[in-house]
Parts: C-alpha cells; sequence; structure tokens
C-alpha cells in the first residue's frame, strides 16, 4: 500500500494566513505545508483540501483514479470545490467499515474529540491508521491484532494520542509513526525533528510517497536524557514533554512536601496540572532502588534537590563534618547514582538546574552545593545518551 501526503499542516495550512508569529514568517520553500490530505493507492483520498489535485500533480500523481473521499474533520471557512470526475466527500459513522472495489477496507475509529480517524487495511494486509487534527483515539481496547504498520496523527497537538496507541499495542516499536497536521506550534527544521524523535516520530515535506509496511528506520528514542537549565528556563516542560507519548510514566518527586511553604505548593500544584493524569508520582531521594527496577518511564524532577537532601544527610554543610568523612560520603553516593543510571533498564529523563554560569554564592556553603551540583550533573551526563540545555525555553542539544 502506497501513501502520497498532499499535505502535511494543520487546517489552515503553514503559515497560517495573516498570522505573523516567528515560526509563519519562517515557514517558507520546504517548510511550508499545506492542509493534511493523504491519497492512497491513487484510489482513496483522505480529507479533500484546496488545490488537493494541483499537489498530486506536482507529486506525479493524479485523483483521476479516486474512488473514494473521505472527510476525517468539519472543514472552516468556504466550502472546498470538488475537482471534476471525484466522488462526493462524505465521513463514515464510527465503527462501520466500507470494502472498496479496489480490495482496500476502512473502518472509522471514534474520536474524543471532533472528527473521525480512519484504519486502512491494504489489499496485501498493510495497515494504516489516519487520525484528525487534535484528536485522540476513544475508547480503545487491548489490540488482539498486530500493531499498525503507519500511523499519521497530530503528534505535536495531541501526543497523548500516541500513548493511547502505544498502551493497547496499536502502536509498536516497527510502527512508522509519521507527523501530520502540523501548525505553528513548533519551529520547522531542527527543532522540530528533535520534538519528534524524541516521541520516536519523524515528519516529511509536502509530496512525499511513502510505502506502508516498508522497514522505516523509526528515530531511536534516547534512553537516558538529562535536561539542563537555569530558573524558570523551561526545563521541566521540556522533560515532561519527552514523556508525553508514553502510555505510563512514574514522576519521581525528589523534593518531597514542604508544610506551612505556600509558594512551594503553588509550584507542585502546577507541576501536577501539567502532567497527564496516567502519571504516577513517587516522593522519594532513593533513587538507585529505582533505577535498578523494571518498570515505566520515569522523570526524575530533580538532581538538584537529590543532592540537597545526600549533602545533609552527610553532613556537608559543617565544616568538620565535611573533612571528617562527609566528603568522601558524598562521592560515593553520587558514584552509586551513576552507576545506577548506566545499568538501568528503564527510560528515565532526569531535570537538573545550571547554576555554575551565575553568580558565585557569598557564602561558602553556597558555594560548595555550587561545586557539588556540577560534579553531579557531569557524572549523570556521562551515563545519557542526550543532554539538553535550555535557555529561555529553547532546548540546545549537548549531547545526542
Amino acid at each position: 500500500m502506497e501513501i502520497t501526503l498532499l499535505g502535511t499542516g494543520a487546517p489552515a495550512g503553514l503559515p497560517r494566513p495573516d498570522c505573523s508569529c516567528a515560526v509563519c514568517a519562517t515557514a517558507l520553500g520546504p517548510h511550508a505545508r499545506a492542509a493534511t490530505a493523504v491519497l492512497v493507492d491513487d484510489a482513496l483520498l483522505l480529507d479533500l483540501t484546496p488545490g488537493a489535485a494541483f499537489a498530486a500533480a506536482r507529486a506525479g500523481h493524479s485523483l483521476g483514479g479516486v474512488r473514494q473521499v473521505l472527510l476525517s474533520h468539519p472543514h472552516d471557512g468556504p466550502a472546498v470545490e470538488v475537482p471534476a470526475g471525484l466522488p462526493q466527500p462524505g465521513r463514515v459513522p464510527d465503527g462501520r467499515e466500507l470494502a472498496l472495489l479496489t480490495g482496500h477496507r476502512v473502518r472509522a475509529v471514534a474520536m474524543d474529540a471532533g472528527g473521525t480517524g480512519y484504519a486502512v487495511t491494504g489489499p496485501e494486509g498493510q495497515r494504516l491508521l489516519y487520525l484528525p487534527p487534535g484528536a485522540a483515539p476513544a475508547g480503545l481496547e487491548q489490540a488482539t491484532a498486530q500493531s499498525y504498520d503507519m500511523v499519521l496523527a497530530d503528534v505535536v497537538g495531541r501526543p497523548d494520542a500516541l500513548a493511547r496507541l502505544r498502551a493497547v499495542g496499536s502502536a509498536g516499536p516497527t510502527t512508522d509513526v509519521v507527523a501530520v497536521h502540523l501548525d505553528h506550534d513548533v519551529p520547522a527544521g531542527p527543532e522540530l525533528r528533535r520534538r519528534l524523535a524524541a516521541a520516536g516520530a519523524r515528519a516529511v515535506p509536502d509530496g512525499t510517497t511513502l510505502v506502508v509496511g516498508a522497514y522505516e528506520e523509526v528515530p531511536d528514542v534516547p534512553r537516558r536524557t538529562l535536561v539542563l537549565g537555569g530558573a524558570r528556563s523551561g526545563k521541566s516542560v521540556e522533560a515532561e514533554r519527552r514523556l508525553e507519548t508514553f502510555p505510563e510514566v512514574l514522576y519521581v518527586a525528589t523534593g518531597g512536601t514542604r508544610s506551612g511553604d505556600t509558594e512551594w505548593a503553588a509550584r507542585v500544584a502546577a507541576h501536577r496540572e501539567r502532567r497527564p493524569g496516567s502519571w504516577r508520582t513517587a516522593e522519594t531521594t532513593d533513587l538507585v532502588p529505582l533505577l535498578a527496577e523494571d518498570g515505566p518511564p520515569v522523570l526524575i524532577e530533580c538532581l538538584s534537590l537529590w543532592l540537597a537532601d545526600v549533602m545533609d544527610s552527610v553532613g556537608a554543610w559543617d565544616d568538620a563534618e565535611w573533612a571528617g568523612g562527609g566528603e568522601k560520603l558524598l562521592r560515593e553516593r553520587v558514584r552509586e547514582l551513576a552507576d545506577a543510571v548506566r545499568s538501568t533498564r528503564r527510560t528515565v529523563v532526569a531535570v537538573s538546574n545550571e547554576v555554575g554560569s551565575g553568580i558565585v554564592p557569598a557564602t561558602a556553603s553556597g558555594r560548595r552545593y555550587r561545586d557539588e551540583l556540577g560534579r553531579v550533573n557531569t557524572a549523570f551526563a556521562n551515563e545519557c545518551e542526550q543532554v539538553v540545555l535550555v535557555v529561555a525555553g529553547q532546548a540546545v542539544v549537548l549531547r545526542g
């Protein structure tokens, strides 16, 4: 089964008309995207968009052989003119299946928002799932068949849709996940590729033809990642974003609770509201046993607070205790953590503060903490496939 992506952008296209944002201003040439439309084996068209016939011609295809046109979502604005010779577009009721004379079977998949997804099975059994913009499958049950060969979905706008598919086995390790309905949420080019790769997905230019079921090198999701950044740099959002497409995540909060501290309570509440409901939370600084266990991905928030707790436990703030064995104990704890990261089988994303580039602390204890945090970050980073520094909400890849 062969598909041609006549467009890969959001319903309004990219750049959006009359939008002056930085992403739209730079979405030119190869970075421009028409509204998403998919031509399947020159016989089935998923979503009819303005200029579809011209887009097909540019890609070396014709709409003359299309026998069915299906819409996945309501189209805003003026009605789209149906090119001569094309059948009238329609939508299939949820759960219903169409059998085309070409040998394709199309089943309508219910969504949690306005729209319809389509599961297409080709004449030779290849399986494609196409999801509408801003929607995720609703009421999925544990998959009884093999996973889809290819998924076309709004990975940036609804990462949880991919998490739901993975939870029931509909998207597996070899599923080719291609992002469509791309809007101006993420700058094109390296940043878009980086974000999608963290989800095990990719994007392709308009006009690309893909073979469903053919082997594609699925982007490797980094198994161990350290996200560094200063205060309010966006490092926590970056870390959480990296695990949004996983069905289960263990969020390890190393800060604990602080009775009577309203500012701390507000910070904790803000973090909880951002996290998907399927994530579990563990409040602990005992990281080594967690990393030794098998289980879902782990997000550690954060190493800075873990270090403060360890320094408390070894008496690092007292010069005599520090010189009398506290420093040695701290080095052992850091080495144990690094060893655990090296040997863990879990996917790990850890957050830490980068404090070595700021003002030199006025106190000896502050300078000691700054120095030791730099050593912890270095030891942890040495065991990670990817290290990212977040500055002003922009992620700079240092490794990986």
